[in-house]
């Protein structure tokens, strides 16, 4: 087997010329240039874009002209594809009335109407920009709603960049975090200690609908998992946060909750609610409003309707069409070739995570340097994956689009396993 091995070098990569040569701009007049989760060091330095200069469904190409099939679609965002055309219609409808008013637009009451129709349990939505915004909102209307300071996250979860759950120590005061505890994903006894040494104190338990590490396996809830997090919250008088800004409407158009049959209190979408636009929401049930309405949040630019525009036309897209099933579809024959393939070339490959949101590991690459050389062979052949984050399907995407991933990933793996 080829589990640990020196990696051979890379076959030569497309050229970056222009890429290095506007990085090294930035860097001139930008904290590290490019900072935050797309700064280079993050995926494959010299071995990948750095740039990007147009898209269209589910490909892209760099600044260099490079072209890609695109298996990272913005980080999630990216559900229809780039730049649909329906979507696009919707935002330039609305970008000729204007887009930054000093009240908000009638569309912004439509998609509240809209979500709290469609997403279960939910009664109420409120508008930002980006995950970390809702996913810290959800946190002080727990904190408000209960009395309680406290809030469990899982351990290896990406919450968002605001102090109190980043993952970067940067500016952060232990103050920040003295009322944050984490319990491991799946360690019911964890969270039984948790609540027993500051029980009365734990406003909520916030986490993912699965456990969606970087550098590591995606890990599905076992059965019954969820069941006993909400007796235990009820028990404990805590509220449940589900952060679903990832995987939010990729797996349920209702929304993750209903795929694996979570009851929570609050859930937080992002990402792919507008197709790549700007736009997340926290919503709640409806014994949480007052709560809610007492804190003040607030943007320049949460109210700008372009973005809710694009909700509203990506949320009618999905429900009309089988976005969600091809997906899966997609994602299910990825998973199997994939493996197959791994395995015809001495490689123990795992496929982890829901089908649509897939991530490749491979047994005994602990330090991620055969997955490092398998992407990068991959990305020199026209298939951009990332090496540490999962990928994302998109509705874009066709079956001759993984068929071709396939081709040139047995490529890819006869490459890395030919030491």
């Amino acid at each position: 087997m080829n589990e640990r091995q020196n990696v051979p070098p890379p076959t030569p990569a497309p050229r970056y010329q222009r890429s290095a040569e506007l990085l090294a701009r930035a860097e001139q007049v930008i904290p590290l240039g490019i900072y935050g989760h797309k700064n280079p060091e993050f995926t494959l330095p010299g071995h990948s874009p750095y740039y990007a200069q147009r898209a269209q469904g589910g490909r892209y190409w760099d600044v260099d002209g490079n072209e890609y099939l695109d298996l990272l679609c913005g980080y999630g965002p990216v559900l229809l594809g780039h730049n649909h055309a329906q979507v696009e219609a919707a935002v330039q409808q609305q970008m000729a009335r204007g887009n930054c008013f000093n009240q908000p637009g009638e569309v912004m009451v439509e998609l509240a109407e809209r979500l709290v129709g469609l997403i279960p349990g939910m009664d109420w939505a409120l508008f930002a920009k980006n995950g970390s915004d809702v996913t810290t909102w959800a946190v002080r209307v727990a904190r408000e709603h209960t009395g309680r300071p406290k809030v469990i996250m899982v351990r290896d979860t990406y919450h968002g960049a605001h102090a109190w759950c980043s993952v970067y120590p940067g500016g952060v005061l232990p103050e920040d975090k003295a009322h944050v505890l984490e319990m491991g994903w799946n360690r019911l006894d964890e969270l039984e200690a948790l609540v027993k040494e500051h029980r009365s104190q734990i406003a909520a338990l916030i986490a993912a609908p699965y456990h969606h590490p970087v550098y590591a396996p995606q890990q599905m809830p076992p059965p019954g998992y969820w069941d006993q997090v909400r007796r235990i919250c009820d028990r404990e008088g805590m509220l449940l946060i589900l952060d679903d800004i990832r995987a939010g409407f990729r797996l349920d158009i209702h929304g993750s909750h209903v795929h694996f049959g979570i009851e929570p209190d609050l859930i937080c979408f992002g990402k792919s609610l507008a197709n790549g636009h700007p736009l997340s929401v926290a919503m709640g049930r409806a014994e949480l409003r007052a709560a809610a309405e007492a804190g003040f949040i607030s943007g320049t630019f949460w109210f700008a309707p372009a973005p809710m525009a694009a909700a509203l036309a990506t949320l009618r897209l999905v429900e009309e069409t089988d976005a969600i099933g091809l997906m899966a579809r997609l994602g299910a024959r990825l998973k199997a070739g994939l493996e197959e393939l791994g395995a015809r070339h001495g490689f123990r490959v795992t496929v982890s995570g829901p089908p649509a949101l897939p991530y490749l590991t491979i047994a005994g690459d602990e330090d991620l340097s055969l997955m490092r050389a398998f992407c990068r062979e991959m990305i020199a052949r026209g298939v951009y994956l990332h090496p540490h984050h999962n990928w994302f399907l998109c509705a874009a995407h066709t079956e001759g689009d993984v068929d071709w991933l396939l081709e040139m990933a047995g490529e890819a793996f006869g490459q890395v396993g030919s030491v």
